[in-house]
């Protein structure tokens, strides 16, 4: 597997996302407004995509250094390469819900809905994206979501999980895990939060596009093309 296998697409999507982010960001003034920590809302906002870019182009290096050269397990070992590897990557994903609380703080009580509706969206959010969690620590496994197929090769032999939220779509990851992005700007009712999350919800995609999809395409590549 080549390293830039596919990144031209990635580049590309992830220029016209930005531009659309940006373009909406500038375009109504509520977006902007706000501060928290002595930070304003623009610095959060952008802080909080600069962290998605940089958590998903980590993945997508690790995992292709590892794909082709084995780079992590060769030098520190099976174990030892995926836990250093699962220790940055936990690192770089949690700091993004962490990034859009921020946001929603700095930029809360702008968003011109009731309440009680955001709290019922949220709340309907929650559940699906709790039912994820739930799957993943019950069938999937945290090695496998964080990709382990990718380090051991006798990973790569465990069965399709088609159980709990698996049984209705393969990428429950993407399609569910990221709805939890969203609830702190419908709690604090930010409309800048909601943009941030919309964003890295729709980034993940290209990650699933140009990164994941063709991974699994290579390394499952005699049981057929990801599905």
């Amino acid at each position: 597997m080549k390293i830039l296998h596919k990144q031209a697409q990635h580049f590309v999507s992830l220029v016209i996302l930005l531009a659309i982010t940006f373009w909406l960001y500038n375009r109504y003034e509520s977006f902007s407004a706000g501060s928290l920590l002595g930070r304003t809302t623009d610095i959060w906002f952008w802080l909080a995509a600069g962290m998605a870019i940089l958590h998903q182009v980590y993945v997508w290096l690790a995992w292709r250094v590892q794909l082709g050269h084995q780079t992590w397990t060769r030098r520190l070992g099976l174990e030892s390469g995926f836990r250093l590897y699962a220790v940055i990557f936990s690192v770089l994903i949690l700091a993004r819900p962490v990034l859009i609380t921020a946001i929603a703080y700095s930029n809360s009580g702008l968003l011109a809905m009731p309440p009680a509706g955001l709290n019922l969206l949220a709340f309907l959010l929650l559940i699906p994206a709790a039912y994820l969690g739930y799957s993943v620590g019950k069938f999937f496994t945290v090695r496998r979501a964080f990709g382990i197929d990718h380090f051991d090769p006798l990973a790569r032999q465990l069965p399709i999980e088609n159980r709990g939220i698996f049984q209705f779509t393969r990428n429950g990851m993407y399609v569910f895990g990221f709805l939890i992005l969203y609830l702190p700007g419908l709690l604090l009712a930010s409309p800048a939060s909601l943009l941030a999350a919309a964003f890295q919800h729709a980034y993940i995609w290209v990650h699933y596009l140009t990164v994941e999809k063709p991974d699994m395409d290579y390394i499952y590549a005699n049981q057929g093309p990801a599905q």
